[in-house]
């Protein structure tokens, strides 16, 4: 019996491990010895989160210009008591993983206490961070994760150009303290036009330095980047064409696994277009498209729901994802890849549009806008 498994009406998603997350169908779930679920008759249930992105503070007093949060030095800090009782309705959801951000989670004396109950429930406890304030010492305490990420957008002054300032050594040390520790780490990479220039090279670096997985993330238009800023700093027209090949290069040299961002999905497209079968490629390497209120969802600082840790947080806005999920327009609708990209990132059109639609920067809406 595997440690973790969850009943589903394709049959049932099983965790073989802290890393390694299948979907199975009935026949091989009864042959695991997992309880499988069943297509209710009537409408199906609301889809049930796999994980969940939980803020354990919103300070931080690295002064990233592009912030997400608006994360500052006298941010919101929810209790210890109060992120207990989070992350037991997140278990109570049914999820497998839950990932800790923030705000600067390092700033929590209490984080590996958190990261033990969450294991002790049953879920997997990952964590993103800036890698300020870490130190040898303190990574002993956070051995109860599964996985460390730590934030490293660029070699050759890449770092500086996307936030603001030079943090590029703080995050190179954390990778290696935690590799020392035995703490799987990962790098998670926000693609712009001066990060994608020292792709390579940055991947090629934090290898050198430990980590195992690189997580190419994109440029979104929320908190401090939503503004006029963003149609500058996003990728350029170019390097969305280039993004496949380097993202295979990367993969290529074996030194690093690679995961991308669901929201990178259509920029994806075009190089996807030629690929066979390319929907069912990429379903085999886990890329599902946006997952925001469907597998993925968010509690933020206040406690509140969300559809992902980008969007706003209400229950209204998890129905209005679902709801264009269900029925997206065209050309999402009849398009090959929708099943892997489900429109794409709504945070993006909604900055282009204040809208929910097709995202703008996919080469396949772009051409069809151009047509109308």
């Amino acid at each position: 019996m595997p440690p973790w498994s969850r009943p589903e009406p394709f049959g049932a998603w099983v965790r073989l491990d802290d890393r390694t997350l299948v979907a199975v169908d009935h026949a091989l779930a009864a042959r695991l010895g997992v309880p499988s679920g069943q297509q209710p008759a009537d409408a199906p249930a609301p889809p049930r989160p796999l994980e969940v992105h939980l803020a354990v503070n919103a300070r931080c007093h690295a002064p990233c210009a592009d912030c997400y949060l608006d994360a500052r030095p006298d941010g919101a800090e929810p209790s210890l008591e109060e992120l207990r009782e989070r992350l037991a309705s997140v278990r109570a959801l049914g999820a497998s993983t839950v990932a800790f951000g923030g705000g600067e989670p390092l700033l929590r004396e209490d984080l590996g206490e958190l990261a033990a109950f969450a294991r002790s429930l049953g879920l997997v406890p990952v964590m993103t961070t800036s890698g300020f304030g870490l130190r040898e010492e303190r990574a002993k305490e956070l051995r109860a994760f599964a996985q460390i990420n730590v934030s490293h957008d660029g070699v050759g002054g890449a770092y500086a150009a996307v936030r603001g300032f030079d943090g590029a050594r703080v995050a190179e040390r954390a990778i290696e303290i935690l590799a020392r520790a035995g703490i799987p780490v990962g790098v998670n990479l926000v693609l712009t036009r001066r990060s994608f220039e020292h792709l390579h090279a940055t991947a090629e670096r934090v290898a050198d330095l430990g980590a195992g997985e690189v997580q190419l993330l994109r440029y979104k238009p929320q908190g401090r980047a939503a503004g006029l800023g963003y149609f500058e700093a996003r990728l350029s027209a170019a390097q969305r064409e280039a993004l496949w090949p380097a993202i295979t290069a990367i993969v290529h040299q074996r030194r690093l696994s690679v995961r991308i961002d669901c929201a990178l999905v259509p920029l994806l497209s075009e190089a996807l277009a030629v690929e066979p079968r390319a929907a069912e490629m990429l379903a085999s390497l886990g890329v599902f498209g946006c997952e925001a209120g469907r597998h993925l969802g968010g509690i933020d600082v206040a406690g509140r729901a969300a559809p992902c840790s980008f969007s706003p947080s209400s229950s209204e806005e998890i129905d209005r994802f679902r709801a264009y999920h269900a029925s997206p327009p065209e050309p999402c609708a009849s398009c090959t890849l929708f099943p892997v990209c489900r429109g794409g990132c709504q945070v993006v059109s909604r900055h282009a549009a204040n809208e929910f639609r097709p995202d703008p920067e996919c080469p396949r809406v772009r051409r069809t806008e151009a047509s109308t």
